[in-house]
């Protein structure tokens, strides 16, 4: 029996009828409406030719479709990801250049190499790894790359591209004399009218009616007659596969780069993909999207595909039009198909400054000012990573610019876990279980001899400084006995348990003692280990805090030497029901402050 889970197309196969069958045929119709104009505009922006848009939104959707787990998620072309292409590819060869195209597939057919491989590893929580913070650092300087990079076609400026941000904005800014009015006002035209459709009619195509509208208002201003260079026809063919498009002597040059797009496309798919999935209550299995984008990027090469990832637009739309299997991608694609072949000559009319005008939407899209304005009002540490990874982005070749917030996600991420929240506590008497609460918050009594922390994060190598510094504290300010409270501790490295052997030893040194109680397992367990334990004395390790200070206060005499006149922290040991000998050994019991 072959498995579902190399072919997970027949997990939904046998529940396809007439009825569903009708639902994604409609389905489809509106997807190929909305990927017609799109396909186009983002092919503009990988520098390429418009017919590769189309392809991309023919072949990857089908592919990813059948073989990934979503029902709803629509691949193809996206904004976010043709911009990575371009800059990715144009840092190796010029996008005038003849081997522009074939480095394009090379590079799509390595990440999805890459997205395949991680797929049958098996670590799709990777892309967790990646902060929704980076994404949106990084969407918003893509779409300002985007947007200037369009504006020599929305301004009709006879300049080349350019490979970075500050190349094109100073080429643009020193052009800008020879800026040409008929472009400016077909391309203000196009874009008017997709500002007011999309307020207008929010669920019409507003892309493709301003387009349309572009085209018209080219042809009735004469655009030819005024230099306006137009997109031109596209082939009225698709691609037969060939391995002969692909170029292996660019792989080295773009292995970064091909890394970067994969990860990116894979985070863009898998969110949209659980983002439906929540609506559809349909659960996703990420490494079979991997795997899904894997394929579809790695045929869709073949075919002369660019890199593809999931739509938050067209899946949205899929999802809102009823579509009730993948099999409503595969009808889009099938309909896109029909009118690249039927009617090549689609986008003969359309105007380059009409096609500017919709990129710049589309751009314009992509900034999330609620997600800026949350970002920047909540946390400073937030704020710097989406500074850098925005800057970074307009700076840097965009591949570089997620490697630099991930990096700097993960160092404030070990910064923070390097110093745990530890906080003195005191039993809070008059509450059942005389639950342990923080002291200077609620003003409870301490004993001027034993204090109680409660360590709220993981004690491991990095954080093993900040414990000894904080214990070192208290040995000068008088304390020779600290109990460490351990239920907000999920996690000890060896390194961690080396330091609190030390800490026991120096305690023991000065008359008094390390305890320790209460730790979560693994935690626990490991501080249970021979080597650890002995090290540590297996009389200072306890279940709950009522058996460590009664421990404590059993065998030590401090009352009798107790500096605080009202003694009313004598009721810290109210309570205290066994004896520590007797349970020395038991296994630690959670103790919730």
């Amino acid at each position: 029996m072959v498995s579902r889970r190399a072919l997970p197309f027949l997990a939904w196969l046998p529940s396809v009828t007439v009825r569903t069958l009708w639902a994604d045929l409609l389905a489809g119709l509106t997807g190929a409406v909305i990927v017609l104009p799109q396909g186009v505009a983002y092919a503009l922006i990988a520098g390429l030719p418009p017919q590769y848009g189309l392809y991309t939104a023919i072949v990857p959707p089908v592919i990813a479709g059948l073989f990934g787990s979503s029902r709803h998620l629509v691949s193809g072309p996206t904004a976010a990801i043709s911009i990575v292409v371009f800059s990715v590819v144009s840092g190796v060869v010029s996008p005038d250049s003849p081997q522009f195209v074939p480095y394009v597939l090379t590079l799509t057919f390595m990440a999805g190499a890459i997205q395949f491989m991680l797929g049958l590893a098996r670590v799709g929580t990777l892309v967790n790894f990646i902060s929704h913070t980076v994404v949106v650092g990084f969407t918003t300087g893509a779409a300002v790359v985007i947007a200037v990079s369009q504006l020599r076609h929305f301004l009709g400026l006879d300049v080349g591209s350019s490979a970075s941000f500050p190349e094109t904005v100073s080429t643009v800014m020193s052009a800008l004399p020879a800026t040409n009015p008929w472009a400016v006002a077909i391309g203000g035209i196009t874009l008017i009218t997709a500002m007011a459709v999309r307020w207008l009619w929010p669920r019409s195509p507003g892309l493709l009616i301003a387009m349309v509208v572009g085209s018209v208002a080219g042809t009735v201003l004469g655009a030819e007659r005024y230099g306006v260079e137009r997109v031109g026809a596209i082939p009225g063919e698709l691609p037969a596969p060939s391995f002969h498009l692909l170029s292996p002597e660019a792989m080295p040059e773009l292995a970064s780069g091909a890394l970067a797009v994969a990860v990116i496309a894979l985070i863009e798919a898998v969110a949209i993909a659980r983002a439906v999935g929540m609506r559809s209550r349909q659960r996703i299995d990420g490494d079979q999207e991997f795997i899904g984008q894997g394929l579809s990027n790695i045929v869709g090469s073949l075919f002369s595909c660019y890199a593809a990832s999931g739509s938050f637009t067209r899946t949205g739309a899929n999802y809102e039009a009823g579509a009730r299997t993948p099999l409503a991608a595969v009808f889009a694609a099938s309909i896109l198909l029909v009118v690249v072949l039927a009617v090549p000559g689609v986008t003969a009319y359309l105007p380059m400054p009409a096609m500017a005008a919709v990129v710049l939407v589309i751009a314009w899209n992509l900034v999330d000012l609620g997600r800026l304005r949350q970002i920047v009002s909540v946390s400073r540490e937030e704020t710097a990573i989406l500074v850098v990874t925005f800057l970074a982005t307009l700076l840097l070749d965009l591949e570089f610019a997620i490697y630099a917030g991930v990096l700097l996600s993960l160092l404030l991420f070990l910064k923070r876990s390097a110093r745990p929240y530890i906080v003195a506590v005191a039993p809070m008497h008059g509450r059942p279980g005389r639950p342990l609460r923080n002291a200077a918050k609620r003003g409870l009594a301490e004993c001027p001899q034993v204090k109680i922390l409660r360590i709220d994060g993981p004690l491991f190598f990095g954080s093993a400084d900040h414990l000894q510094g904080h214990l070192g504290q208290l040995t000068e300010a008088g304390y020779s006995h600290v109990v460490l409270e351990g239920s907000g501790v999920d996690f000890v490295d060896v390194a961690a348990a080396e330091t609190l052997a030390q800490e026991a030893e120096r305690f023991r040194s000065l008359g008094g003692g390390l305890w320790l109680c209460s730790f979560k397992e693994p935690a626990g367990e490991l501080l249970r280990y021979r080597v650890f334990r002995d090290a540590i004395g297996a009389k200072y390790i306890h279940g709950s805090p009522d058996d460590a200070i009664g421990a404590i206060f059993s065998e030590t005499p401090l009352c009798s030497e107790c500096r605080q006149e009202d003694r009313r922290c004598c009721r810290l040991i109210d309570g205290a029901r066994e004896s520590t000998d007797e349970r020395v050994t038991r296994q630690p019991t959670p103790y919730l402050p």
